[in-house]
């Protein structure tokens, strides 16, 4: 029952915080926007408001949201000395650090699901006329949690290893930075990077292990994952995506395979580094 205290209590105290739902609350007006859009065109394309909803919304605005949300679940605590009561309950620091998870993953979730039934909603109001794939769109509400769920798990283990505010602050900031932005926007990632070795050194790399490395961050996996998974192919072509006869390591499935895996692993490294620390 320590796990369920803990949850108890932090989602009591996070539901609260005005900060936490602001980028929801902006990720849905993007939504309504970008349903609001097809009303402007002749043919009102359900795939282009999806790949929009992905590509802007899902890979800035997702990450940002879980970030907020976890970031200072448990380094808030250690600098204000309030972790010692909660321990006191008792409550074992594993305890701690998966309760702050169920907690703050409930309250991400919840916004994000909120705001993909006001789509359901704006669809049926805005372009009734456009044919709305409801299992591919639950498909991407689905793959759209996992990857926020990641999201959170890297800001909760970021906050466990924090002994302070500013620590976890600046440590998600440069998380963000690193694995969104560089990895996979802007022009000196590691995809880029091979690019350049194999044309000043010839160094010869096959299209599928570079789709690969794009995809180990949580938002390479996850724009590949909703291409594969939902897509139809005149969207992988546009992203250069189609790679023929694919290996099992980029296909949609395993993009799962690895946002689950941004999911476990950071938690574990934050519980261990949480488990070691002093508290002062």
């Amino acid at each position: 029952m320590s796990i369920a205290n803990v949850v108890r209590k932090d989602f009591k105290d996070v539901r609260r915080a005005k900060l936490v739902w602001a980028p929801a609350v902006l990720y849905t007006l993007f939504m309504l926007l970008f349903f609001w859009g097809q009303t402007q065109g002749p043919e009102p394309d359900f795939y282009q408001v999806l790949w929009g909803l992905v590509g802007i919304g899902g890979a800035l605005l997702v990450p940002l949201t879980a970030l907020v949300a976890a970031y200072l679940s448990i380094a808030g605590e250690r600098e204000s000395g309030s972790i010692k009561w909660l321990l006191g309950l008792p409550n074992s620091r594993t305890d701690v650090v998966l309760g702050k998870l169920l907690s703050r993953s409930a309250v991400v979730a919840a916004g994000l699901l909120l705001s993909f039934a006001v789509g359901v909603a704006a669809a049926a109001v805005l372009v009734p006329d456009m044919t709305f794939e409801y299992d591919e769109y639950a498909l991407f509400a689905a793959v759209t949690v996992l990857y926020a769920l990641a999201y959170v798990s890297v800001a909760v283990a970021i906050s466990a290893a924090s002994s302070s505010r500013s620590r976890a602050m600046g440590s998600a900031i440069g998380f963000f930075f690193v694995f969104n932005l560089v990895w996979n926007f802007l022009p000196v990632g590691p995809v880029q990077m091979i690019g350049f070795l194999s044309d000043e050194f010839g160094l010869e790399v096959s299209d599928s292990v570079t789709e690969l490395i794009f995809s180990i961050s949580p938002t390479g996996a996850y724009l590949n994952g909703i291409l594969k998974l939902i897509m139809p192919e005149r969207f992988n072509a546009q992203a250069g995506a189609v790679v023929t006869d694919p290996p099992f390591y980029i296909e949609g499935w395993f993009m799962v395979i690895i946002l689950a895996a941004w999911v476990v692993v950071p938690l574990a490294l934050g519980a261990w580094q949480f488990n070691r620390a002093e508290l002062s």
